[in-house]
């Protein structure tokens, strides 16, 4: 045996070996920054959108021209904390819940009216 052989096996006897366990920040930092980046891509657009629309909403009054989410075109006659009434033809009111108003067209022009 050579003396470089007697002196790693001398070593190997001196110091068990340690566990060498993974950190868990190491471990776990993958899946936090797949949930940092689905959250700035994914949740907070759509939390935006979604503020967005309902203030949207929030101001309709009557007279307003809104198109629904099912493609219904009409007139809002009425405002409720629920619901909205439309007219979508002569002598035709419909209830339909806030949310599910898509678009609005145009608005009443109070301004005219106060001027007249």
């Amino acid at each position: 045996m050579n003396l470089f052989t007697l002196l790693n096996l001398t070593m190997q006897a001196q110091a068990p070996a340690q566990p060498r366990g993974t950190n868990i920040l190491t471990a776990l930092f993958p899946f936090i920054l797949v949930l940092i980046i689905f959250w700035l891509i994914i949740v907070l657009p759509q939390q935006r959108r979604q503020k967005k629309h309902m203030q949207m909403v929030e101001a309709l009054k009557p007279g307003d021209r809104v198109v629904t989410s099912g493609g219904i075109f009409g007139t809002v006659m009425g405002v409720y904390p629920d619901r909205i009434e439309l007219k979508i033809a002569a002598n035709v009111k419909i209830d339909v819940t806030k949310n599910s108003i898509a678009v609005i067209l145009e608005r009443q022009k109070q301004e005219t009216k106060a001027d007249s």
